[in-house]
């Protein structure tokens, strides 16, 4: 991917280009050109920080004062399946813009969330799989990207990815699992029922299924 010459700061084409690759480097603990490779639920559930469920209350963009670009998310949260926010309210920023930026030299700026990256619509209803916040520039995504961010929309939970993988080689320990949780993990994709999917998420992260090997990837 190439960029125009940029100078949100006044520092020159260098700037601009050194900024972009410490983000790309650094934009999220975890979150890297790999995590596109399909994650299963007990990954999703391992490798999160935060598990959040709520609302997309807005959407901005705009670049930080290091100049890297970034799209900042307020969700409303309604419940807290795992980390350590405060509040009705969680707000993080994604690396990229949410759409191309006219510089004030004229010149424009392409640096808009990468293809593959989870994008947020407002009001939408979310389940958030989240990594912790970066060390150095405080970035944040969804583990697996777009495949950590699921809408539930009528009652079901669907990524952009159709599910694709999410019950692959998921395999719980007998007797935890209802008749309607055993059913959907046999799914190899498609939209699930939501309070089937939040009832087996708030059980595996409070039990702590997949540290005490109660849930497995088998994959």
């Amino acid at each position: 991917m190439s960029y125009p010459e940029w100078n949100p700061m006044g520092g020159g084409m260098r700037r601009g280009v050194l900024a972009l690759l410490a983000c790309c480097l650094l934009f999220s603990t975890g979150a890297s050109a790999a995590s596109a490779k399909k994650r299963n639920l007990v990954e999703l559930i391992e490798q999160s920080d935060s598990i959040l469920v709520g609302a997309v209350q807005s959407v901005t963009d705009g670049i930080d004062a290091r100049g890297v670009p970034y799209t900042e998310v307020t969700l409303r949260v309604d419940e807290k399946l795992r980390g350590k926010q405060a509040g009705t309210t969680y707000t993080f920023r994604q690396f990229g813009l949410t759409a191309p930026r006219k510089m004030a030299n004229g010149r424009t700026l392409m640096a808009v969330t990468p293809d593959g990256w989870p994008r947020y619509i407002k009001d939408e209803r979310v389940v958030m799989f989240l990594h912790a916040p970066a060390r150095l520039t405080g970035l944040q995504t969804a583990v697996g990207l777009e495949q950590g961010k699921l809408r539930i929309s009528n009652n079901r939970v669907l990524s952009a990815t159709d599910n694709e993988g999410l019950f692959e080689g998921v395999k719980v320990a007998s007797g935890l699992l209802k008749q309607e949780e055993a059913a959907m993990l046999a799914k190899q994709r498609g939209a699930v029922d939501a309070g089937a999917f939040l009832g087996l998420v708030r059980r595996a992260v409070k039990e702590n299924w997949v540290s005490q090997g109660r849930m497995k990837n088998e994959r």
